[in-house]
């Protein structure tokens, strides 16, 4: 009954706003947080990412995301690949992206850097219309028995996005901010011109605080505490994310708290999130849980959320190349 109810109200309204997904390990995604990240460890890193969302609705949203980024001497800046799909609804909504990352590194003192980035995305969203059903198929006593009148259009819609992002940062803090979407791309299956896409806008900030004299430069030996906030905004969606990592290697752990604000600016409590890690070497895992305390909280039964990476060895630098110390989680 959900997803009748669902595919009904889909197609009977005038307008239909949704926003773009979201990891709960943020830090796991760099990439798709901002672009400005691509080559922000220096050495060659692979990011693999999977979030189940509201599992006891069936296939609500499930989203994955695999990502490669490095620093190049020669271009003075960080290239990055990104591969994302995100799947929705019984009709098989999806959607695939490819982006291509540019990143650029400006060491303004002995103490601080910027990045600056450009990312390119080619999207493709796919719709399968022999999974819908729509009101004017059901007859009251026999259910879908008529052929609906609905128009029918291509399976797939294809565009070209653009994103961009800045990282200012130092040994122990950073923050930055990215824009997604510049051009507002249309997405619509139907009338054309009728769906663009809101300009997503992201503000992040975070701090990197040893303990104990503990070595900042050295991860992977001592303990660290690390609060963080993220605040997102398309047109009006907008949710902020506070929380704080406890780092002792090789064990990390998390408590997380999502909110979103109406439009008289008050907030929302949306969901707790609890997050273990184990990074060591090369290798990291984590895993993140959403209690979800919104309406949503009798029916969605919370969101799961797994992140594998890779962080290889390379080269010496030949030239002072910072970079940025962050949970990754």
């Amino acid at each position: 009954m959900l997803f009748v109810f669902s595919s009904v109200m889909l197609f009977s309204t005038e307008e239909v706003k949704a926003q773009d997904p979201e990891f709960t390990q943020f830090y796991a995604a760099p990439l798709y947080l901002n672009p400005a990240f691509a080559g922000s460890a220096r050495c060659p890193r692979v990011t693999l990412n999977y979030r189940n969302q509201w599992p006891s609705i069936p296939r609500a949203f499930v989203t994955s995301a695999a990502s490669y980024d490095q620093h190049v001497d020669a271009i003075s800046g960080g290239i990055g690949i990104m591969v994302m799909t995100d799947k929705a609804g019984e009709a098989n909504y999806n959607m695939t992206t490819v982006s291509g990352i540019y990143s650029y590194q400006l060491n303004v003192s002995r103490n601080f850097s910027i990045k600056t980035a450009i990312q390119a995305t080619y999207v493709q969203r796919f719709l399968d219309w022999d999974k819908l059903n729509f009101g004017d198929e059901i007859d009251p006593r026999f259910g879908f028995v008529y052929q609906t009148l609905e128009q029918r259009t291509d399976n797939n819609k294809n565009y070209v996005d653009f994103s961009a992002g800045i990282i200012g940062f130092s040994s122990q803090v950073y923050g930055g901010f990215a824009a997604n979407h510049l051009t507002e791309p249309d997405e619509a299956f139907i009338v054309q011109g009728s769906s663009p896409i809101p300009m997503k806008l992201t503000a992040h900030v975070g701090a990197m605080l040893p303990v104990a004299g503990s070595d900042v430069d050295d991860l992977d030996d001592g303990t660290f505490i690390s609060p963080n906030a993220m605040y997102q905004q398309q047109d009006k969606f907008n949710t902020m994310n506070v929380g704080v990592y406890v780092l002792h290697s090789p064990l990390v752990g998390g408590l997380w708290y999502r909110g979103s604000f109406d439009d008289d600016s008050f907030l929302f409590s949306d969901s707790f999130i609890a997050l273990v890690g184990l990074q060591k070497g090369i290798f990291k895992v984590g895993y993140s849980y959403d209690v979800t305390v919104s309406e949503l909280s009798n029916v969605a039964a919370g969101s799961h959320e797994i992140t594998m990476g890779l962080q290889f060895d390379c080269r010496p630098r030949k030239r002072r190349t910072r970079v940025i110390r962050c949970p990754q989680f």
